[in-house]
């Protein structure tokens, strides 16, 4: 079974462009999806499919908290 690490990595390189480039699964889990030029737009699709895909709920204070991948991946194991 893939690991949460594997799977979000792979939402990233199936959804996430940026210029038109996908992001690939060699993202640095330390890099904020801004920060990497994802648009603001992109990145609260991306986090609707993330909820859907590990059947959770996102409040505004944990998006406030979630500043990289590795935060993601972290609160979805919690």
């Amino acid at each position: 079974m893939a690991t949460t690490e594997d799977r979000v990595r792979q939402l990233v390189a199936e959804n996430l462009e940026v210029d038109g480039q996908p992001l690939g699964p060699s993202l640095d889990l330390d890099t904020g999806l801004a920060e990497a030029g994802v648009p603001s737009m992109d990145i609260v699709a991306f986090a609707k499919l993330v909820a859907q895909e590990f059947n959770l709920t996102f409040s505004p204070e944990d998006c406030a908290r979630l500043n990289n991948l590795r935060d993601l991946i972290e609160f979805i194991d919690a």
